[in-house]
C-alpha cells in the first residue's frame, strides 16, 4: 500500500503539488490531468525519485525520504521516454545491469534475463544494440528492465506517448499480465479501461478520485471550463 499524506511538493518557489492525500490500494490505478497538472510530479513521488516538500509518501510503511534505496526496490518506475532509462548497450546487457548490483551470480542473472525476454517477446533481440531497436521495443525493454527486479508496484509515466497504436497495444497487453500493483499516468483515456481505479490532478490538487468512467467524466469536465 502506497499513501500520500498532506503533501506538497515545489520546485523553486513553484508549487506543485498542494496538500494531496490519498491511499492506494488497488491493482490498477490511474492517473490523470492536463498539461502541468502535476501528475507528473505526483508520480515521481511514489518511488521516492523526488522528495515532498512537506508531508509524507510511504511506501509498504517505508518513508520515501528514510528509505529511500528499499522504497525503490518496491516501486519500479518506467519513462515516457525509455532512451532516459536504457543505459547499457545491448538488450542482454540492459536487464542484467539491474541485477549485477544486487551481487547475484551470473548464472542466475542468466536465467532471470532469459525468462524476461522472452515474457515480453525479446529474446530474439537479446544481442541487438538497444538504441536501434523500435519505440515500442524499447519501452518493453524498459518495463522488462524494471520487472526483473521483482518490484511489488510499477509506475508508468505516459509511457504510450511516443508509441504508435500497434506497440500501444502491445504494452497494455503486457501490462493487463502483470501480477504487480501498476499505477499508469496517462493522456490516453482508453487506456484505463478496466483499471479499479482513476486519479484526476487538476492545477496541483486531486480533483477527482473514482471509478474510471467517472474520472474520465469528471476530467472532460474540467478540461472543458
Amino acid at each position: 500500500m502506497i499513501t500520500v499524506d498532506r503533501v506538497r511538493a515545489c520546485y523553486g518557489d513553484r508549487l506543485v503539488l498542494d496538500d494531496i492525500t490519498v491511499t492506494l490500494g488497488e491493482k490498477r490505478v490511474g492517473v490523470i490531468g492536463a498539461n502541468g497538472s502535476g501528475k507528473s510530479t505526483f508520480a515521481r513521488l511514489l518511488n521516492g525519485l523526488l522528495l515532498p516538500t512537506s508531508g509524507l509518501v510511504t511506501v509498504d510503511g517505508l518513508d520515501t525520504r528514510e528509505s529511500g534505496r528499499a522504497v525503490r526496490r518496491k516501486v519500479g518506475f518506467v519513462f515516457q521516454n525509455p532512451d532516459n532509462q536504457i543505459v547499457q548497450p545491448t538488450v542482454a546487457e540492459d536487464v542484467a545491469f539491474g541485477l549485477k548490483n544486487l551481487g547475484l551470480a551470473r548464472r542466475d542473472i542468466a536465467g532471470k534475463v532469459g525468462e524476461i525476454l522472452g515474457r515480453y517477446g525479446l529474446e530474439h533481440l537479446r544481442d541487438r544494440q538497444s538504441h536501434l531497436l523500435s519505440g515500442g521495443e524499447k519501452q518493453l525493454l524498459a518495463l522488462a528492465g524494471v520487472l526483473v527486479m521483482r518490484p511489488a508496484y510499477v509506475v508508468l509515466d505516459e509511457p504510450t506517448t511516443l508509441l504508435d497504436w500497434a506497440n500501444r497495444r502491445r504494452l497494455m497487453d503486457a501490462l493487463a499480465g502483470l501480477d504487480e500493483t501498476v499505477i499508469l499516468v496517462t493522456h490516453d483515456l482508453d487506456t484505463l479501461t478496466g483499471f479499479d481505479r482513476v486519479l484526476v490532478i487538476d492545477h496541483g490538487r486531486l480533483a477527482v478520485d473514482d471509478t474510471p468512467r467517472e474520472a474520465v467524466r469528471g476530467y472532460l469536465e474540467l478540461v472543458s471550463g
